[in-house]
C-alpha cells in the first residue's frame, strides 16, 4: 500500500517529544497522576480552563469560542499491565502496584499515549485558529478506560454537572489498520464486554484418598468444557456472543486435592437480551456443576468488569466521515463491521444524551499492507492492541490524528460567521 499523500495539520515540534515521554512512563488506571499533570500544564497553556481530579485522576477542559454547539473532545490515558517487547529507544520499563496489590510490568500496549498526545495536538491547532470555528470545545482526557470504569467515574463526579453538556461525543482508538486509513461502524460498533471471577469450593484432601474430597479441580474442569456450550447450542446463529475462560486456577501441589477452584470468565455480547442470557447460563450450569460433585458451599460469581455496548449514531458518524472522506479520500475511510473490542466511551454519550461519533485511526508503517482494506493479510500479522510488541509509528499516524480531530471538531462546530447568523 502507497504511503498517505494527503497533507495533515503541522504539529508543534514537541508534541512527538511528549508522545515518546508518555509512551516511557506509563500509569494504571485511576493512578494516572503525572499523566494528568503534564496533560494540565499543557491546557492551561492554551488558554484553556482546567479542572484536574475528576473522577479521581481524570483532566477536563474548557476553550470557549463565542457561541455556538458544545462538542465533547475525548481521550483516554491509563496503560496496561504488560511487559512492553517493541525494541523502541523510548520503550517503557516501568512497574506499578496494581489494584490487588501485585507488582506488574506497565506499558502503553494500547496507545493512549498517542490519544492523549493528538487531543493535546488539536487543541493547540484550534486555539491557534479561532477563527474557523465557533463554540465550546469540552476536553475530556479520561482515566482508567481499560478497566471499564473511567468514564463512569467522571459521570459520576459530576462531568455534566459541572461542565457545559456537549452536543456531540467525538473520539478516536488507533488500530493496527495502515496509518492514513480512518475506520468506523454505525450502530453497535464494539461488543458490551462482562468479566466474572468464578470461585467453586470444594474440599481439600490426600492427593491418595480422592474418596474423601470434593475435587474442586474436576468440577473447574467440567465448567471450562461445559460453558462452551453456552454460544454454541444456546445462541442462535443470528446472534453474536464470544465466552473466554482466561484464567484457570486451583492448587499448589502435585499430591495434594486443593479446597477450591477459581475461573476468570470474558463474555462479549451486542444486545442486552442475549447478554442476559449468557450471564443467566453460567450461573445455572456452574451452581448446577457444584450441586452435582456435591460441593459443601454454593460457587460465587462476582462480576469484576462491565464495558456497555459502545453505538455510534449512524447519522453523527456519516456526518464526521464526509469530513474524512473530503480529507483522505473515500478509499481510505472504511467501514470495520461491528468489533468484538470493547470500549467505555459510550457512557459519556449515553449519560449527556448526545450522539456519538467514534472512530478507529490506522497507526501502523502502510508499507506493511498490500491493499489496506478490511480483508488485507498483513492484519492477521501485524502487532495489534495489548501485545507486548504494539506501538503506532508516530510519523504520520501522530499528524493524521492530530487533525482528524481537528477536522471532527469543525464539522460540528460552525464558522464564527455561521454562528453569529443563527
Amino acid at each position: 500500500m502507497s504511503q498517505p499523500t494527503t497533507a495533515a495539520i503541522v504539529i508543534a515540534p514537541d508534541l512527538a517529544d511528549l508522545y515518546r515521554d508518555l509512551h516511557r512512563h506509563p500509569e494504571l488506571g485511576f493512578q494516572e497522576h503525572r499523566t494528568a499533570e503534564l496533560v494540565a500544564r499543557r491546557l492551561s497553556g492554551l488558554g484553556t480552563d482546567v479542572t484536574t481530579g475528576v473522577g479521581r485522576t481524570g483532566v477536563v477542559g474548557i476553550l470557549t469560542n463565542g457561541p455556538g454547539p458544545v462538542a465533547l473532545l475525548r481521550a483516554d490515558m491509563d496503560g496496561l499491565p504488560v511487559r512492553e517487547d517493541t525494541g523502541l529507544d523510548y520503550a517503557s520499563t516501568a512497574t506499578a502496584t496494581d489494584a490487588h496489590g501485585a507488582q506488574v510490568p506497565v506499558a502503553h500496549a494500547c496507545g493512549h499515549d498517542l490519544h492523549t498526545t493528538c487531543l493535546l495536538g488539536a487543541v493547540e491547532a484550534l486555539a491557534a485558529d479561532r477563527e474557523s470555528w465557533s463554540g465550546t470545545l469540552l476536553l475530556v482526557f479520561q482515566p482508567a478506560e481499560e478497566l471499564g470504569s473511567g468514564a463512569q467515574a467522571m459521570v459520576d463526579d459530576g462531568l455534566f454537572d459541572r461542565f457545559p453538556k456537549p452536543d456531540v461525543v467525538l473520539g478516536q482508538h488507533v488500530a493496527p489498520l495502515p496509518a492514513g486509513t480512518i475506520a468506523g461502524h454505525p450502530g453497535a460498533a464494539y461488543a458490551g464486554s462482562d468479566s466474572l471471577r468464578v470461585r467453586l469450593v470444594g474440599r481439600g484432601a490426600h492427593g491418595s484418598m480422592p474418596q474423601n474430597s470434593v475435587d474442586p479441580v474436576v468440577m473447574a474442569a467440567e465448567a471450562v468444557l461445559r460453558l462452551q456450550t453456552i454460544v454454541a447450542r444456546e445462541i442462535p446463529s443470528t446472534e453474536v456472543a464470544v465466552l473466554t475462560v482466561g484464567s484457570v486456577k486451583s492448587g499448589d501441589a502435585a499430591n495434594v486435592i486443593p479446597g477450591e477452584a477459581e475461573l476468570l470468565l470474558n463474555i462479549r455480547t451486542y444486545s442486552d437480551p442475549v447478554r442476559e442470557h449468557v450471564l443467566a447460563s453460567v450461573e445455572r450450569i456452574v451452581r448446577g456443576i457444584a450441586a452435582t460433585a456435591g460441593a459443601p458451599a454454593e460457587p460465587t460469581i462476582e462480576s469484576i468488569e462491565r464495558f456497555p455496548v459502545v453505538v455510534n449514531d449512524a447519522a453523527a458518524l456519516a456526518r464526521t466521515f464526509a469530513a474524512f472522506e473530503e480529507w483522505l479520500g473515500a478509499d481510505r475511510v472504511l467501514d470495520p463491521g461491528a468489533g468484538a473490542g470493547s470500549e467505555d466511551v459510550g457512557i459519556l454519550a449515553t449519560s449527556a444524551g448526545a450522539p456519538l461519533s467514534y472512530w478507529l485511526l490506522g497507526g501502523t508503517d502502510p508499507s506493511l499492507f498490500t491493499t489496506g482494506r478490511m480483508d488485507d493479510p498483513a492484519l492477521a500479522r501485524v502487532p495489534s492492541n495489548h501485545s507486548p510488541k504494539y506501538a503506532p509509528v508516530i510519523d504520520p499516524t501522530l499528524g493524521l490524528g492530530v487533525t482528524a480531530l481537528v477536522r471532527a471538531a469543525r464539522t460540528w462546530l460552525p464558522t464564527p460567521d455561521a454562528a453569529a447568523a443563527r
